[in-house]
């Protein structure tokens, strides 16, 4: 099968996924995507800001035979970085020891970034291709975060082929638990303070 692509959005749209659309009303919509430019490539100003404040993502890999394998990457906001306009690096740290991602990677290198902001209701998809780097030191410590409790075992390249975004349509909205503790924090503060207020002798 050929990785050659008329449009950026053909990494996800084969023939067979447009022969689906046009059965189902929905082709002529992505086609005018298409003659439009198609999905973005490159890592823009909005996607930079998204990475800044993302700390979790789900990373998607396939082994030679397509067996599918999804695994999630979790760390301190800004910890996928952009390395250039269409390179996204982060460390990876020792876990179980499974090595399922590697292996996969190791013979098919396509693979998938799913994120989710459930706060804001938004989720990017990013297709490209990825990298296991073992030996560089240098490159692993540019990547960890910084007084992270992690230990970092080798670094993940990922090349950009194309990204896109989607509607917030049946995305539940979540808050994580330090901005929920943050807000009621400031909530029980301003109560503090009015009732302090009402207590005080009037005139």
């Amino acid at each position: 099968m050929s990785d050659v692509h008329t449009y950026s959005s053909d990494v996800a749209f084969s023939a067979a996924v447009k022969a689906i659309q046009a059965r189902k009303g929905s082709r002529k919509a992505y086609a005018h995507v298409e003659e439009n430019g198609g999905w973005r490539t490159e890592i823009d100003d909005n996607l930079a800001a998204f990475l800044a404040e993302t700390d979790s993502v789900f990373f998607a890999t396939a082994s030679a035979d397509g067996q599918p394998y999804i695994q999630h990457r979790g760390g301190p906001k800004g910890f996928i970085k952009a390395l250039d306009g269409h390179t996204l690096g982060f460390a990876d740290y020792s876990g179980n020891r499974q090595y399922i991602t590697q292996g996969n990677l190791a013979e098919n290198p396509k693979a998938n970034i799913f994120i989710m902001d459930f706060a804001h209701r938004r989720r990017v998809k990013l297709w490209g291709t990825a990298r296991v780097v073992e030996d560089d030191a240098a490159l692993l410590k540019s990547l960890m975060p910084q007084d992270y409790k992690a230990r970092p075992e080798q670094a993940i390249l990922f090349t950009i082929a194309a990204w896109d975004t989607n509607c917030p349509q049946h995305i539940p909205q979540k808050f994580d638990a330090p901005d929920v503790a943050a807000a009621l924090a400031s909530r029980d503060a301003r109560i503090a303070e009015l009732e302090a207020e009402l207590a005080k002798p009037r005139g």
